[in-house]
């Protein structure tokens, strides 16, 4: 019997499309997702299932939209016990009263089935999916950071429940972790199959967080692929706005350094795949988890960088990028895909007969990668949430709903690629947008459970800190939103 391949996922944080030198921004210098990419096959219409971390995450793992698993902003509480890590008590999102929640327990995710069939399962970086210091079913080599997000040069990282601060950039110590996952691996005659989570390139973005070489590069660059527009009137005041030239400047060369050494790191990667004589037998995935607004609308931040939270493409579209033994080399594929075709798009490839949950959406993308260029009449539509805001997005219409009562938007994204033009007040447009709006509440009908409904709660996009249905299980505060306080948003 033919060995199953092996698979290397790898999850950056906060990377839009856009963010990539072959996706055609000539500022961000990323030789490795060059390569891979012409090793394989871009997707350049793949977006995410919410614009927002923890949501996202716990889509790609289940295969199930945020109505259904019931993760439905970032992760603001449940991360650790408090009592049993006291060393995490310097960090901005730990409570000594906290106690860890594991928000997808009644979830399984594809993880566990690689596991009941035969692959040994590792992580490498960020979970942000609670409960943190317990390795996740299926898994059996588990290295995490406590909470949501850290600095890059002081994080707090978790080993098989016992936590510690190297004091290392985060980045390079998530790279050196999988390595040696990788070369631990390759020991066995099992298929491993290896998440590879960063944190870049999320904020901070201001230079004492970065690597010097890194930040060199961006020292002349005039920045010219991303807008420099005036700050949006929904923007939030909780995140590092670029509304200065110099501060625009900090945070480009901040963002695209972290990005940079990333994609180093994922050079690395392959490099030890080639040292093993195993890069011929692994799959190669790198996405991100939600998209990103640097100054895009003027628009500082992902979904949460506005309020009400935004769709726009530059937050919900991310990149995917699929390096396949048998797969096409150098193609792009334009088919329309989301995160919860993750689920059965990897247990396709690792040849598992898993029957999909009624609730999980997703098609797999397999066909895609040998044949990119065809047409599957099944991909012309994607759909998106952010708490009681939700998309639908064909080729040429977008249109965006906020329960219950607005404001609403619907783009001719082929005649208005950059969204400038709200038609949702067009009579000339009263038909189709009624017609859209029709198709995505029958979606989400299909696939949302009832006491998880995203539109009955009041999230801000402040952060959850319960099981969705329970009392206060967000952050409703807004008293900053619109402040001139500026520090950070939620990870």
């Amino acid at each position: 019997m033919k060995k199953k391949p092996n698979i290397v996922f790898i999850l950056t944080d906060d990377q839009g499309a856009w963010a990539m030198h072959c996706a055609g921004n000539e500022d961000v210098k990323t030789p490795n997702l060059d390569r891979l990419a012409a090793n394989g096959v871009r997707f350049d219409e793949f977006y995410c299932a919410s614009p927002v971390c923890s949501p996202a995450r716990a889509s790609i793992v289940t295969g199930k939209i945020p109505s259904c698993h019931g993760v439905q902003d970032w992760i603001a509480k449940g991360n650790v016990d408090g009592d049993k890590h006291p060393q995490m008590a310097s960090h901005a999102e730990f409570n000594t009263q906290d106690r860890a929640i594991d928000y997808l327990k009644d979830h399984k995710t594809y993880m566990e089935v690689l596991a009941e069939n035969g692959y040994v399962c590792g992580l490498s970086g960020k979970w942000h999916l609670g409960d943190n210091a317990t390795k996740k079913k299926g898994f059996t080599k588990w290295y995490t950071i406590g909470a949501g997000g850290c600095h890059y040069f002081d994080p707090d990282v978790c080993e098989d429940g016992v936590f510690s601060t190297p004091g290392q950039y985060v980045t390079d110590l998530i790279t050196d972790k999988a390595v040696q996952f990788i070369d631990e691996f390759t020991q066995g005659e099992a298929p491993f199959y290896l998440s590879v989570h960063y944190t870049a390139p999320h904020s901070p973005w201001n230079p004492e967080e970065h690597q010097k070489k890194y930040l060199d590069w961006y020292q002349d660059c005039k920045f010219t692929a991303t807008p420099d527009l005036p700050v949006h009137p929904w923007q939030i005041r909780t995140c590092p706005i670029g509304d200065t030239p110099e501060k625009r400047r900090e945070n480009l060369t901040g963002y695209y350094a972290a990005i940079s050494s990333m994609d180093a790191g994922v050079g690395k990667i392959i490099e030890e795949l080639e040292k093993k004589q195993i890069l011929d037998d692994t799959i190669l995935i790198f996405t991100s988890d939600n998209g990103m607004n640097m100054g895009h609308h003027g628009i500082w931040g992902k979904g949460n960088g506005t309020y009400p939270q935004n769709m726009y493409d530059s937050a919900i579209k991310v990149p995917l990028i699929i390096s396949m033994p048998q797969g096409a080399k150098g193609e792009v594929c334009s088919q329309m895909c989301c995160q919860y075709d993750f689920f059965p798009t990897i247990l396709a490839m690792a040849g598992c007969s898993e029957k999909l949950e009624k609730m999980q959406p997703g098609k797999s993308m397999t066909r895609l990668l040998e044949n990119p260029k065809e047409k599957d009449e099944e991909r012309i539509v994607v759909f998106d949430e952010y708490s009681n805001t939700r998309m639908i997005r064909t080729k040429q219409y977008k249109y965006i709903h906020r329960y219950p009562d607005g404001p609403d938007e619907f783009y001719d994204m082929k005649n208005d690629p950059c969204e400038t033009k709200n038609l949702a007040q067009d009579a000339a447009y009263k038909d189709r947008i009624d017609a859209m709006k029709s198709s995505m509440e029958e979606w989400f009908d299909r696939y949302a459970v009832k006491e998880m409904d995203a539109r009955q709660f009041y999230n801000t996009g402040r952060g959850q800190t319960d099981i969705c249905y329970k009392e206060n299980a967000f952050d409703t505060t807004l008293e900053y939103y619109h402040s001139e306080t500026s520090s950070e948003t939620g990870r």
